[in-house]
This record gives C-alpha cells, sequence and structure tokens, in this order.
C-alpha cells in the first residue's frame, strides 16, 4: 500500500511539475532544468519519508517519471 501510496503522490508531483512548465513556457530552458531538478528532489524526499527505504525510493521514483514521460509523450502527439 506504500507503494501505491509514494506512486500516487509522485504522479501529482509530475503533475505539478507539468503545470509550472505551462505557467512558464517563455523561461530559459536552464530554469526549466533547474525546475525539473527541484521536483525531482521533492519526489525523492516524499517518496523516501514514506517507503524508508533509499532504493525501493529511486526505483519507485524512476518508474513513475518513465509513466510520466510515456505519457507526457503518447499526449503531445495524440493532440
Amino acid at each position: 500500500m506504500k507503494v501505491y501510496t509514494v506512486f500516487l503522490l509522485q504522479s501529482l508531483i509530475w503533475s505539478g511539475y507539468t503545470l509550472t512548465e505551462w505557467l512558464s513556457k517563455h523561461d530559459h530552458p536552464i530554469y526549466n532544468g533547474m525546475m525539473f531538478m527541484v521536483f525531482f528532489y521533492l519526489a525523492i524526499i516524499i517518496g523516501n519519508y514514506i517507503i524508508k527505504s533509499t532504493w525501493k525510493t529511486f526505483f519507485l521514483t524512476m518508474m513513475s517519471l518513465s509513466f510520466y514521460v510515456a505519457f507526457h509523450f503518447t499526449m503531445s502527439h495524440l493532440i
């Protein structure tokens, strides 16, 4: 149940990143990269707080990020 909770929370974090990226679409790409690192760090911290395992947190963060990228890529090419 903890894994599912972390996956959902991280999905919300990636959705928040998409929203902030959309709101700041005229920013320099370096700032978008820095903003991504902040959201990535936030996802790691929240996941590690709930799961309490660094390896599982990292694996789950990479998995949720890959689902986010796949969904984002699919939706951008469908529209």
